[in-house]
């Protein structure tokens, strides 16, 4: 990953567990607010009620009632740590005590209007309660309203093991383990006036070794009675030898009224189906790179013909290729894998096939009580035939491709991977936009806006990175509210809440907003600020799929860009300098020209000594023959502009240690040498150097002192052993 873009460093606010909110840090050219925590408590954003303007999150021993609006106001906190019993044993047991032997929340799911319904890791013990919010938040009721009950079935034993969960009619569905030695997966019914359901024990063919990500409820047509729970895990997958074990994403799913079989599979799920979903890029020879790995989900409803969209960050750690991935799949694609045909095992070396045998009725996988089964009332009814089929082939033949066959946005090759995202749809002037928040494992968010093109795929093109965690801790989740325009973000050490727009940062001109291709941003005829659709202002300019300021910005003083104010700075001779020139944006392409002696501009011929670098341009071994004027020239899209003009001044050694050699005084002379003795020392050159490095401090502040004071502004220059430049702070590479 390069460095952050300079000057987006993303504004949030944060709250702790322990009820610190953190420090201002003011290291960016724009103040931040972050959330850090001296020790890793494992945030996680369970659950957010926009209705309520509440968000919950679970950490170690506590869960947090955050106001969505402004989350380091008006927090309410729950503590509730696992008991010293529990937590002795645990150690006892050989866990670790910091990381694991706490009640880290993990199930924080809406039971009813007033109440929640939430689970921990209870130190290797899952224990679950109910908690009383209130009607309102403005009660500021929250508290544990019932004795901890056990959360075996309803959340891992581990904290280090991931549990989903959703709560249906108040009835709990969770993918978890539900053993304390982690070998016995289940997705499972639990807080049921029904009986309890699970997966087949111990059956590879329904999962195996599965990482459980998320979980959704979605809708399988008109009738609701045919909507079906959806899990998305990956699981390790042996072949056919029994040997190598490979790791392939999965999606689920069930009927929640599903209540099991009559003579098989009792208290057993008899509408589960599985299905692969792959996100892989097809090289020119025909293979294909897969990332196998599923880190995140994330589900947008559009108005499109595809409906409802499913987002997946994939990530791929094999020693031989590593990098991460965004695939984006439609609803109708997977609906139609599920009706398709069923994989089926067969010949000597158990080779998967398409099922062609006759398919009983109703189809396995379909609900009862649905548009297809209205006379079946129940799974128990269902007959013998179909639970059978079911059992033996939960699996179904054909994979779930992602649309166009191919990832949305793929990053090989950096030194971070994607952990989570949140997809917002933004009404721009020139049609809809998808923007994609990716969180990676290095505690930044990278804001992506999707372009479409004239082939089948879309560009991806980054509009910001936003370090919203200073000590680099990995992104654990991401919610989005485009109701509120917010984003929110947790890691181990806290949470952050960030702006999805900050028009703000790219300036007050019509040319740069135009090229920030932002579809949340216009220039409004003033600065660049929030775009609205239904605003009728004559002076907007946006272009998001060109960003072409040449035909947005005409007139709008685009010449102002070919200038920009002169600057002097100083180098020693033999010595290193560094002339900064920053681009507002990382697409844009720099070149540096110099002038000499009113002569014509020729671009800087670039060597081991002459770098151009992201950040400027850096000259080792700075000889007479660089002093000059330099033009930094950027071209984005076909614009030109002068980013900066620096004229370098070389001054000589014998000057810098004429000044420098003995500093008996706060001045950094001997004492009783004049200002004007030094300076017969020189050459008419440096004389002039020093005459104009003088003149131009007046001007840009009140001068206390003569000549003595002028030299003293010189002094912190020369002191360098090597004069580098202005810089304070370098973003971190």
């Amino acid at each position: 990953m390069g460095p952050l873009l300079p000057g987006l460093v993303g504004k949030a606010h944060g709250a702790l567990c322990g009820g610190a909110i953190a420090a201002n840090v003011t290291e960016q050219p724009e103040s931040s607010f972050y959330t850090l925590s001296e020790k890793a408590m494992d945030y996680r954003i369970l659950y957010m009620d926009e209705d309520q303007d509440r968000m919950y999150v679970g950490c170690k021993d506590h869960v947090l009632s955050m106001d969505i609006n402004n989350i380091t106001q008006g927090t309410l906190k729950i503590q509730w740590p696992a008991s010293s019993s529990k937590i002795e044993e645990c150690q006892m047991a050989g866990k670790d005590p910091t990381h694991g032997c706490g009640n880290f929340l993990r199930v924080t799911q809406p039971y009813n209007r007033t109440h929640l319904f939430i689970c921990g890791s209870g130190a290797y013990s899952p224990v679950c309660a109910y908690v009383n919010r209130g009607r309102r938040p403005e009660e500021k009721v929250f508290h544990i309203a019932s004795r901890a009950e056990s959360g075996k079935g309803r959340c891992s034993f581990s904290p280090r093991v991931n549990t989903v969960s959703i709560m249906l009619n108040q009835e709990l569905f969770s993918g978890m383990y539900i053993d304390f030695m982690g070998t016995d997966a289940a997705i499972f019914r639990s807080l049921t006036s029904k009986n309890a359901v699970r997966t087949d024990q111990h059956n590879s063919k329904w999962l195996s070794e599965p990482v459980f990500i998320d979980a959704h409820l979605i809708p399988d047509g008109s009738d609701p009675n045919d909507s079906k729970l959806y899990f998305f895990f990956r699981e390790r997958l042996t072949d056919n030898s029994g040997n190598t074990k490979h790791i392939h994403t999965m999606v689920a799913r069930v009927c929640p009224n599903d209540t099991g079989g009559q003579r098989s599979l009792v208290n057993k799920w008899t509408t589960f189906l599985k299905a692969r979903m792959v996100c892989s890029v097809l090289e020119e020879d025909g293979t294909e790179t897969h990332f196998d790995e599923l880190e995140s989900v994330f589900l947008l409803d559009t108005d499109g013909p595809k409906g409802l969209l499913i987002f997946g960050v994939f990530t791929s750690t094999s020693s031989v290729f590593k990098g991460s991935a965004v695939c984006v799949y439609s609803m109708a694609d997977i609906l139609m894998v599920f009706n398709g045909p069923f994989a089926h095992r067969e010949g000597q070396n158990f080779q998967w096939v398409a099922f062609q045998g006759r398919i009983p009725y109703p189809r396995p996988g379909t609900c009862p009580g649905g548009a297809f089964t209205p006379h079946i009332r129940s799974t128990k009814e269902f007959p013998d035939d179909v639970v059978t089929f079911m059992r033996n082939h939960p699996v179904m033949f054909n994979p779930i491709y992602p649309m166009g066959r191919r990832p949305l946005v793929v990053r090989t090759h950096a030194d971070y991977k994607y952990t989570s995202i949140a997809v917002d749809q933004v009404t721009a002037a020139d049609g809809l936009y998808q923007v994609l928040f990716l969180g990676t494992d290095k505690g930044t968010v990278q804001k992506v806006v999707m372009l479409p093109t004239n082939r089948s795929v879309s560009l991806d093109l980054i509009l910001e990175e936003l370090e919203v965690f200073k000590n680099n801790a990995a992104i654990t989740n991401l919610r989005i509210s485009s109701k509120k325009q917010q984003l929110y973000v947790s890691s181990e050490y806290g949470v952050s809440q960030v702006l999805l727009h900050r028009c703000h940062a790219y300036g007050s001109a019509c040319a740069d907003c135009c090229l920030a291709r932002d579809p949340y941003c216009a220039w409004d005829g003033v600065s660049c600020s929030r775009f609205y659709p239904t605003g009728k202002r004559r002076s907007r300019r946006q272009d998001i799929m060109f960003g072409n300021p040449l035909t947005q910005c005409r007139g709008f003083n685009l010449k102002a860009y070919r200038n920009a104010v002169e600057m002097s700075q100083y180098g020693v001779k033999n010595n290193t300098t560094f002339l900064e020139c920053l681009p507002k944006s990382p697409l844009a392409s720099v070149r540096w020209l110099i002038q000499k002696d009113n002569d014509r501009r020729k671009e800087v011929k670039q060597s081991e000594r002459v770098v151009n670098t992201e950040h400027g341009l850096l000259i080792r071994t700075v000889q007479l023959s660089d002093q000059g004027l330099y033009h930094c020239l950027a071209t984005e899209n076909g614009f030109k502009r002068t980013l900066a003009k620096i004229h370098l001044r070389v001054l000589s050694e014998a000057l810098v240690s004429a000044l420098s050699e003995k500093r008996p005084t706060a001045w950094g002379w001997p004492p009783g040498t004049h200002p004007k003795a030094l300076a017969s020392g020189f050459s008419p050159a440096e004389t002039l150097a020093v005459q104009q490095y003088c003149k131009e401090r007046k001007q840009v502040q009140s001068v206390q002192g003569s000549a003595r004071g002028d030299l003293a502004k010189l002094k912190p220059l020369l002191e360098h052993g090597k004069s580098r430049n202005r810089r304070n702070h370098l973003p971190k590479e």
